[in-house]
C-alpha cells in the first residue's frame, strides 16, 4: 500500500537552455526560509519518522550499533613545539577531544573539548594549527555542520581563549608565521544575513592575522579581483623563510604555486606555477629548494624539486611509478611515500636523491595513513584500518626501520569471523574495475543474501579499504558489504579521474551498474535484495543509477545527493564542480548533464524504495537538490516500494556530525533495508 506523501504544489517555472525549455516545477523549494518549505519539510519528516518508528528493527540496530561504536579512537600523534597532541574519543562522544603531553609517557592534559561549546554536540572542530613554539592553538569551529569557520586562540599553557576571533572563514587552514605572533588564513566577504548557508561564495582572500588585533585590521595578504573562482591556502615552509601560496580553482587538481620572502620588507607575490596545467602540493624545502608532489607529465603522480633561482624548470626525483603516488612526506631526510596499489596503501621510502630504500611492511590489504613530522625527525607514527580491522597505530622508527604497536583500538567483535576479497569486473567498455566484497566467512552464494553496494567516482577522491562500525553491523546481520572503486575517482591517477568527468560522466554510472550486475550473475544477490548507496557525488550516482536502472536495485540510499545538474552552480560553491561536471551554460556540456541529472529523468513508472537524506544547514550541497528529487520521485513512482526523504536538522554535509546522530542515521537506514532487502527476515538476523 502506498504512503500518504505530503501533498508538493508545482509551479509554472521554466527555464531555456540552449533553445530547450526545462520546467522546474519545485523551484520553491530553494528557498529553505520560507513557511512553505519549512512546512513542507516537516510534512515529509512526520511520514518519513512515522515509517521508520514503525520498524521493528530500528531500535535492536540502534541497540547494537550504540555497543559497538562505544569504543576509544585515537587518532595518530603529531609534535609541534615540543609537545604532542592527538584527539581522542571516548566512545560514544559527539565530537573528538584534543589532548596534549609534554612527552609520549607524561600525563595527557585536554586542550579542547568540543563537547563543551553546545548541549547537543553540534558545534565541531574544523582545522586545528599549532603554532612554532608550541605556545599557541589556533583553530576552527564550524555549528550545525556548516561549511563556515570561526577561528580563536588558544594558550596552550594556561588552557585559556585569547581575544582572538575571526569569522567568515571557509575552505582554509592556518599557517602560523615562525616569530609565532600571527597567522595567515583565508576568508570571504560577510554574506547577506538571510542567505549565508546558500549565497555563492567567490573571492576568497588570504589574510595575516596578528595576534592581539580586531580581525578588521588583519593584513591582506593577497587577492585577486580579476578572478573571482580563485581560492587561496597559506602554507609556510618549514625554515620560516617563505610563504607559499596555492592558487586552487574549483575542485580540479589543478593549481598554481606563488611565493612570498617572509624575510623581505613588504615581500612581493612572486608566481612560481602560474599555469593551471597540473596539480602542485608542497611536501618541503630547504633553503631555495621545494619539493613537490606533481601529476605533471604523470598521470599516476612523481615527485619534482624546483630551485627558486632557476624558475620553474622542475627536476625529478621520484618518477611516476604503476600504482598511484597518493601522499609524500619527509622524514629524517627521506621521502616516505604513499602509494594506492588498486585502492590500497603500500609504502615506499627513498633518499633524497629518489633512490629506493626500502619497503614498509604494512599488516594487510587496508589503507594507512599519517607519516607526520619535520624532516629531522627520526621516528613518526601511522594509522592502518581495513575493512574488517579498526584502526591500528604504530610507532616507526625512520634509522632502523623497527615498528611497534603503539595503540590499538577494541571493538566487540571478532574480525577473524570476516573476509574481504577484491575482485576486478569488466564495465560496460570492457575497463577493467575493482570491486571490494566483505562479508562474514561461510556465506552461502545462492542469490539470496541482501547486499548493499556503495560507490562514489568522482573528484579524484579514492575510496580505499576503511573500518566503520555501521558497515560491521550490516555485515553481522548476515549482510554482504561491497564498494566499487569507479573512474572519476583517483585509484589509478588523473587520466582516471578524467574518464569519468564532464561528457565521460556516464562511464562513472556504467561502472556501478557493471558491478551490480556482476555482483548478481555471481550468485552473490539478486535484484530484490540489492540496495546501492551513496554521499554527496555518490548521492548523484545513486539517483542516476536507480532512475537508469530501476530494474535491478532494490532499494537506493542516496544522501546529500547533487540532483539538479541544471543548476548546482548557483549555489554556495557548487560553482567549483563545474571542473569535475561541466557547465549547463556550454551547449555541449548542458547535453549531457541534462541527459542523466536525476531531477530531470525522472518519468511515470516504478523505483526503488528510496530512503533520501539531507540536512537542513548543509551548504555544501544544499537541500534543495533532494527537496526536488524527493517531490519529483513522489511525483512519478507508481507502485507501493516507500520513497521518503529524512531531513535532519542541525546537520550539514557530514563532516563533524555528532556520534548520536550517526548512529541514529545508521539504525534508521539498516532498518529500511532489512524491511526491502530481507522482506521475509530469513537472512538478516537482527
Amino acid at each position: 500500500m502506498a504512503l500518504p506523501y505530503p501533498s508538493t504544489r508545482r509551479c509554472d517555472q521554466t527555464d531555456t537552455y540552449h533553445g530547450t525549455t526545462v520546467p522546474d516545477p519545485y523551484r520553491w523549494l530553494e528557498d529553505p526560509n520560507s513557511d512553505e518549505t519549512k512546512a513542507w519539510v516537516a510534512a515529509q519528516n512526520e511520514v518519513t519518522f512515522g515509517y521508520l518508528g514503525e520498524l521493528p528493527t530500528v531500535e535492536p540496530l540502534r541497540q547494537r550499533l550504540t555497543e559497538l561504536w562505544n569504543y576509544e579512537r585515537y587518532s595518530v600523534p603529531f609534535k609541534q613545539g615540543g609537545r604532542y597532541f592527538y584527539f581522542k574519543n571516548d566512545g560514544l562522544q559527539n565530537q573528538a577531544v584534543l589532548y596534549t603531553q609534554a612527552f609520549l609517557e607524561a600525563e595527557s592534559v585536554v586542550l579542547l573539548d568540543p563537547n563543551t561549546l553546545s548541549a547537543d554536540g553540534t558545534v565541531a572542530l574544523g582545522s586545528t594549527a599549532i603554532s612554532e613554539d608550541g605556545r599557541y592553538l589556533a583553530y576552527s569551529l564550524s555549528s550545525s555542520g556548516s561549511d563556515w569557520l570561526e577561528w580563536r586562540v588558544r594558550d596552550i599553557e594556561t588552557g585559556q581563549d585569547t581575544a582572538d576571533h575571526l569569522k567568515w572563514s571557509k575552505f582554509s587552514g592556518a599557517a602560523w608565521s615562525h616569530d609565532n605572533q600571527g597567522f595567515f588564513y583565508s576568508r570571504y566577504d560577510e554574506p547577506a544575513a538571510d542567505s549565508q548557508f546558500e549565497e555563492v561564495n567567490y573571492y576568497q582572500k588570504l589574510f595575516y592575522h596578528r595576534l592581539g588585533t580586531p580581525q578588521a585590521e588583519d593584513r591582506l595578504v593577497y587577492e585577486r579581483p580579476d578572478e573571482k573562482e580563485w581560492g587561496f591556502q597559506g602554507q609556510v615552509t618549514s625554515d620560516g623563510r617563505y610563504l607559499i601560496i596555492s592558487v586552487w580553482r574549483g575542485t580540479e587538481r589543478k593549481n598554481l604555486i606563488f611565493y612570498q620572502d617572509l624575510q623581505a620588507d613588504q615581500g612581493e607575490v612572486i608566481e612560481l606555477i602560474s599555469n593551471f596545467e597540473a596539480s602542485y602540493s608542497l611536501i618541503d624545502s630547504a633553503g631555495t629548494t621545494f619539493w613537490f608532489r606533481t601529476d605533471l607529465d604523470a598521470s599516476r603522480g612523481r615527485v619534482i624539486a624546483l630551485d627558486l633561482t632557476q624558475g620553474n624548470k622542475p627536476q625529478e626525483i621520484i618518477p611516476e611509478a604503476a600504482e598511484t603516488l597518493d601522499s609524500v612526506s619527509l622524514l629524517n631526510h627521506q621521502f616516505v611515500v604513499n602509494y594506492l596499489k588498486d585502492a590500497y596503501t603500500t609504502i615506499q621510502i627513498f633518499d633524497l636523491q629518489g633512490q629506493p630504500l626500502r619497503t614498509l611492511e604494512l599488516p594487510g590489504i587496508g589503507s594507512a595513513g599519517g607519516f607526520d613530522g619535520k624532516k629531522e625527525d627520526t621516528e613518526t607514527f601511522y594509522q592502518f584500518s581495513s575493512f574488517t580491522v579498526p584502526s591500528r597505530i604504530y610507532r616507526y622508527n625512520l634509522v632502523t626501520g623497527a615498528q611497534s604497536l603503539f595503540r590499538e583500538a577494541q571493538v566487540a567483535f571478532d574480525p577473524s569471523q570476516y573476509e574481504t576479497q577484491q575482485v576486478f569486473y569488466p564495465s560496460k567498455d570492457g575497463t577493467s574495475i575493482p570491486l571490494f566484497i566483505t562479508h562474514k566467512k561461510g556465506i552461502t552464494l545462492n542469490g539470496k543474501t541482501p547486499t548493499l553496494l556503495y560507490g562514489y567516482g568522482g573528484f579524484n577522491i579514492s575510496l580505499s579499504p576503511s573500518f566503520s562500525v555501521g558497515n560491521l553491523v550490516w555485515m553481522e546481520l548476515g549482510g554482504i558489504y561491497a564498494v566499487a572503486n569507479l573512474r572519476g575517482g583517483g585509484e589509478y591517477g588523473e587520466t582516471w579521474h578524467q574518464a569519468g568527468t564532464k561528457l565521460n560522466k556516464q562511464n562513472v554510472f556504467d561502472d556501478f551498474i557493471a558491478a551490480a550486475e556482476w555482483l548478481v550473475d555471481n550468485n552473490y544477490t539478486q535484484p530484490e535484495h540489492l540496495g546501492i548507496m551513496g554521499g554527496s557525488n555518490g548521492g548523484l550516482l545513486v539517483g542516476a543509477c536507480m532512475i537508469q536502472r530501476p530494474d535491478l536495485f532494490a532499494a537506493a540510499l542516496p544522501a546529500v545527493g547533487v540532483m539538479d545538474m541544471l543548476r548546482f552552480n548557483q549555489f554556495t560553491i557548487g560553482w567549483a564542480w563545474e571542473s569535475d561536471y561541466g557547465s549547463p551554460q556550454n551547449p555541449e556540456e548542458f547535453e549531457a548533464l541534462y541527459a542523466y541529472s536525476p531531477l530531470h529523468n525522472l518519468t511515470p513508472g516504478s523505483y526503488p524504495a528510496t530512503l533520501i537524506t539531507t540536512a537542513d544547514h548543509d551548504d555544501r550541497v544544499v537541500p534543495a537538490h533532494s527537496f526536488k528529487f524527493a517531490a519529483a520521485l513522489q511525483a512519478a513512482h507508481q507502485g507501493d516500494n516507500p520513497v521518503l526523504i529524512r531531513i535532519d536538522t542541525k546537520a550539514g554535509h557530514g563532516a563533524g556530525k555528532p556520534t548520536a546522530k550517526l548512529i541514529e542515521e545508521v539504525a534508521d537506514k539498516w532498518a529500511f533495508l532489512a524491511k526491502t532487502l530481507d522482506r521475509e527476515g530469513k537472512v538478516l538476523k537482527v
